[in-house]
C-alpha cells in the first residue's frame, strides 16, 4: 500500500515559519491567515508523529526533530520548483513563434482584434508583431526575417504570394475651422494636389495610394511629413492642414466632429489591405491560421 504524498504548501509554511521566527509571520509571508497556518502545522505534526515547533510568546523554535524535518523538507521543496521551472519551461518550447509586421493603419485599428481571436482559437501561437510602414514590411518579408506582413501599399511587386483581406478607403480630411469646411461643393484632384497637405513618410502606403490617387498632376510640397497616423490626426487637428488618411484611422475623430471629412469631386478613393508572404502559395501553420482570422474578421465587425 502506498504511503500518502508530502503536503508541499504545509512544508513550504514550516519552513517559512522557521525562517520568519514564528508562525504569524510565517503566514504572513505566505499570505495565509494565522488560524489556517496553525491548524495546517498540526496536521504536519500529526503526520510526522512528533512535535516539530517549540511555541513561545515571543515566537517558534524548532525542535530536535522539527531541524531534521527541516533538512528534508527544503530538498524537497527544491527538487519541486526544479520540476516547476521544467515544466514551464516545456510549455514555452511547445510554443509556436509567428513572427508578424503590419503597416500602421492595420497595426492600429485592426490588427488588435485580430490577434485576439488567433489567441482564442489557437493560446498556444506566440506573436513578435513589428509596426513599420508597408514598404519595411515588404523588405522584411521578402528577407524571410517575416512568415506573414500586412501592407496598404497598393504596388506589391508579383514576386510575393497576396491574399486582399479587406478594403479601406481614404479621406481628404480636415480640421472644423479649416476654410475647406465651409465650401458647398467637393474638391477636385487639381487643387488637392495643388494643396500643402500632412503627409505620412515616404514608403508609407497611405501616401503611395495618394501619390496614385493625383497620378501626373504637379504636387505641392508637404506641409508637414509625420511617421505615424496619430501625429498626422494631430497636426490637422492643431491646423497644420488638410491630410488623406484612411478613414479606419480617423474614424473616433470624424464621428466626435473633431475632424471633418470634405469629399472628393468624382471620385471614391479605395485601397486594398494586403496579406503578403513568400514560398508556398498556400499558406499553412500558424501564419494561415493568422491569415484566416484576418479574412473572415472583417466581415465580423461589418455586421455589427
Amino acid at each position: 500500500m502506498s504511503r500518502p504524498l508530502p503536503n508541499l504548501p504545509a512544508l513550504e509554511l514550516f519552513l517559512a515559519v522557521l525562517d520568519e521566527g514564528g508562525l504569524g509571520a510565517g503566514a504572513r509571508r505566505l499570505g495565509m491567515h494565522q488560524p489556517n497556518a496553525s491548524r495546517m502545522i498540526t496536521q504536519l505534526e500529526e503526520e510526522a508523529g512528533t512535535p516539530l515547533l517549540d511555541r513561545h510568546p515571543r515566537g517558534s523554535r524548532p525542535t530536535p526533530a522539527g531541524l531534521q524535518f527541516a533538512v528534508h523538507a527544503r530538498e524537497l521543496l527544491e527538487s519541486a520548483h526544479r520540476f516547476g521551472d521544467w515544466l514551464h519551461q516545456s510549455r514555452m518550447t511547445d510554443a509556436v513563434e509567428l513572427r508578424v509586421a503590419a503597416s500602421m493603419t492595420i497595426a492600429e485599428n485592426l490588427l488588435p482584434a485580430w490577434l485576439a481571436e488567433l489567441r482564442r482559437r489557437s493560446p498556444r501561437i506566440r506573436v513578435e508583431l513589428q509596426v513599420v510602414n508597408s514598404a519595411q514590411v515588404l523588405g522584411e518579408v521578402r528577407e524571410g526575417r517575416l512568415q506573414l506582413g500586412f501592407v496598404e501599399t497598393p504596388h506589391v511587386p508579383d514576386r510575393f504570394n497576396t491574399r486582399v483581406v479587406r478594403e479601406d478607403e481614404l479621406a481628404v480630411v480636415i480640421a472644423p475651422h479649416h476654410p475647406w469646411a465651409e465650401r458647398p461643393s467637393p474638391i477636385g484632384l487639381d487643387e488637392l494636389a495643388a494643396t500643402p497637405l500632412v503627409v505620412r513618410e515616404g514608403g508609407s502606403g497611405t501616401r503611395e495610394a495618394f501619390e496614385e490617387i493625383v497620378g501626373d498632376r504637379p504636387v505641392a510640397r508637404p506641409a508637414q511629413v509625420l511617421s505615424s497616423n496619430a501625429a498626422v490626426r494631430i497636426a490637422v487637428a492643431a491646423g497644420a492642414g488638410p491630410t488623406v488618411i484612411s478613414k479606419l484611422a480617423v474614424r473616433a475623430q470624424l464621428e466626435s466632429g473633431e475632424l471633418l471629412q470634405v469629399q472628393i469631386q468624382g471620385v471614391r478613393v479605395r485601397r486594398p489591405l494586403t496579406a503578403v508572404w513568400t514560398g508556398a502559395h498556400r499558406l499553412s501553420g500558424p501564419a494561415g491560421e493568422l491569415l484566416s482570422v484576418a479574412v473572415e474578421e472583417p466581415l465580423r465587425s461589418d455586421r455589427t
